[in-house]
């Protein structure tokens, strides 16, 4: 099984793929999401986002400014300010 998870900003949808896990850096915090996560919503601080494609794999590296991270039945989507 896989998260689906979407990345977008005011501008354009940056990212839709299914992957292992996402790690988010939230205000309180950073957390790493896997698919069926309860459901959750938190504000994204500065940092950058931490994307496995699988278990294990190296993961890969994606600037963002603010915004917010809602986990769902369907996935996790990052409405971010700017990213990349």
């Amino acid at each position: 099984m896989a998260l689906h998870f979407e990345l977008v900003t005011p501008e354009k949808l940056v990212r839709s793929q299914d992957v292992y896990q996402v790690v988010v850096p939230g205000t309180d915090g950073d957390f790493g999401v896997l698919e069926g996560h309860a459901p959750f919503m938190s504000t994204v601080r500065d940092g950058s986002i931490q994307i496995y494609a699988t278990a294990g794999a190296v993961p890969e590296i994606l600037p963002v400014q603010g915004g917010f991270a809602e986990v769902n039945e369907k996935g996790l989507t990052i409405l971010a300010e700017k990213a990349g």
